[in-house]
């Protein structure tokens, strides 16, 4: 009854090599369904057509409905797999046997309405009818805790508004796609904030963050429900996702400002607060989130600047002039490097007899993008920057080699040329060194350089600077004074600093120019001022010189030597050269 042995080539249940049983494929079919039926993973088989063959109960229980409703249902309408082209496609191919997976993330209905999030996934299989199987696994839950800890990610915990990562989130998404095509932001922070923080704690400026953001969201939602985020610090940033114009941004910004003006009662004190806003409104073609920031940050700068509790609005001009100032500071070192700096040489004249005694050297930048610029566009950012050190050794050696050149090529006396020194240069180099250097590879004897330093900067001047000019001085350098009368006019220091000249300022000599026009009192101050400094054993040189009728005055009084118009406006070497050469 138990019949033969079973041979080494046959299977447990039927002839050799025959595969299983009709008896064995049918108890595997039940277990198959039975597994599928008490399964707790909600599943169903899905024909090569793309409907469900069957669903088992979990699927049922998961949807709310009866699973053998979901029978001769589309699949990708029932997981929601066919609402984009890319998923459509994934799954398809899995249904046609071209690919061995596909998983997504889906929302699904529930027969009472609510909506739960799932993962769907699809496998194939090769049984019968069915051509993959799905699974939907509920991540509800582990959904949510995503968004809880995405919502603690991306809020600022002081003023529960979106932070700095949501902001820059949803600004991107607002230029990559406005309904109006057009994005505004208000940039601001408090004015006032950090003496809150000092004075009171940082617990009460918490407390001011939070009231005015509430002033802000409040402000934000009545105008149409803009996002309102808190950037850092006392910053925030109300952005404007479909702007209609700046009219609708300066509105904005005007009642902001109005809701953070209004005082806050915090921990039973009365706090005053206002605020500066920086308006910046634009297409949002081209614009990315780094550019319109930037704009932002430089109209927040601008409304401090101008004086505060105010909003300003982004002006391209006023930006373009500020780029070109950062652009200008940013090159100063490499175009000295370049060799982009010229020089050009204003004569000095005697009063007296006409005769040009020395000549001032005056530096240009010959810019490759701005052309010629003089030097009110760029020394002042040189000596910001301290760019002016090298540019200054620059000129230094360059109007030192130019006068050694008239000394032997130029018939009559020796000419002596002026080099401006900025303050900066005594504290930031070896002014010493460097004259020195410029001497000995020039050979220029050291009374044909003078150097010209302002009045605000030697009068006072103690320590190094001192040092340095007695020292330059013991050398036989020229020291003069540059625009006289305008600094602080501490006279008893002339007594005491080794100067040989003074340069009066423009000024004084502008009064001069006509009879109709003379002023008594700045032809009295200028004879006072030659007078005290011929008694100090100092020479006179009289700027701005623009006509015949200020020259004969200025000689009248007494003044030593005259640079101006009347005479020459700075020239090249070589054009100077040539008077020089006449002279003779």
């Amino acid at each position: 009854m138990n019949g033969p042995p079973q041979g080494p080539g046959q299977d447990p249940g039927g002839g050799p090599g025959l595969g299983p049983s009709p008896f064995t494929e049918s108890k595997v079919h039940r277990d198959y369904q039975a597994a599928f039926r008490i399964a707790q993973l909600p599943m169903a088989l899905v024909g090569r057509s793309g409907h469900i063959v069957s669903a088992n109960p979990a699927f049922g229980l998961l949807l709310g409905v009866e699973p053998a409703s979901l029978a001769g249902l589309r699949a990708d309408s029932v997981t929601g797999l066919g609402l984009d082209g890319r998923t459509r496609g994934s799954y398809h191919a899995v249904l046609r046997g071209h690919s061995d997976r596909m998983r997504c993330t889906r929302r699904l209905k529930h027969a009472d309405g609510h909506t739960l999030w799932a993962e769907v996934t699809v496998l194939p299989i090769e049984r019968g009818d069915s051509a993959a199987l799905l699974t939907v696994q509920d991540i509800s839950e582990r959904r949510d805790l995503q968004e809880r800890l995405r919502h603690i990610q991306m809020h600022d915990p002081v003023t529960r508004l979106p932070n700095r990562a949501l902001f820059f989130e949803r600004l991107t998404a607002a230029l990559a796609e406005s309904a109006t095509g057009r994005i505004g932001l208000c940039y601001l922070d408090l004015d006032g904030f950090k003496a809150v923080n000092d004075t009171l704690g940082h617990r009460v400026g918490d407390q001011l963050l939070g009231a005015a953001a509430q002033r802000l969201a409040h402000c934000a939602t009545g105008a149409g429900g803009h996002l309102v985020a808190r950037l850092g610090g006392d910053e925030f940033a109300v952005l404007v996702e479909g702007s209609s114009g700046t009219e609708q941004l300066t509105g904005l910004a005007e009642g902001l400002l109005t809701a953070l003006q209004r005082p806050f009662d915090l921990a039973g004190q009365r706090l005053a607060v206002s605020a500066s806003i920086g308006v910046v409104e634009r297409e949002s073609a081209g614009t990315t989130a780094t550019g319109l920031m930037q704009a932002a940050d430089t109209t927040l700068y601008w409304a401090k600047a101008d004086g505060k509790a105010r909003w300003t609005l982004f002006d391209p001009e006023r930006n373009a002039h500020r780029m070109t100032r950062q652009s200008l500071s940013s090159t100063l070192r490499p175009a000295v490097e370049r060799g982009e700096f010229r020089l050009e040489y204003q004569p000095i004249v005697g009063l007296a007899d006409d005769v040009v005694r020395g000549a001032e050297a005056l530096v240009r930048w010959q810019h490759p993008q701005f052309g010629r610029l003089g030097p009110d566009k760029f020394v002042g950012l040189a000596e910001e920057n301290g760019a002016i050190v090298p540019l200054g050794r620059w000129v230094l050696n360059e109007a030192c080699r130019q006068a050694r050149r008239w000394q032997l090529e130029t018939p009559g006396p020796p000419l002596f040329v002026s080099v401006n020194v900025a303050v900066r240069q005594v504290w930031d180099s070896d002014l010493v060194s460097d004259v020195a250097a410029a001497l000995r590879d020039s050979g220029l004897p050291s009374g044909l350089l003078q150097l010209e330093l302002t009045e605000s900067a030697v009068m006072g001047s103690a320590g190094r600077p001192l040092q340095a000019l007695q020292a330059l001085s013991d050398m036989g350098v020229r020291i003069a004074i540059d625009d006289f009368g305008t600094g602080y006019s501490n006279l008893a220091y002339l007594s005491r600093l080794p100067v040989r000249a003074l340069k009066l300022d423009g000024t004084f000599v502008r009064g001069f120019r006509t009879a109709r026009h003379l002023n008594p009192a700045d032809e009295t101050i200028v004879t006072s001022l030659v007078q005290l400094a011929h008694k100090l054993g100092l020479t006179v040189t009289a700027e701005c010189v623009e006509g015949p009728a200020q020259a004969e005055r200025l000689r009248r009084i007494g003044c030593d030597t005259g640079q101006g118009w009347h005479y020459a406006k700075p020239m090249s070497a070589d054009h100077l050269t040539v008077l020089l050469a006449a002279r003779g």
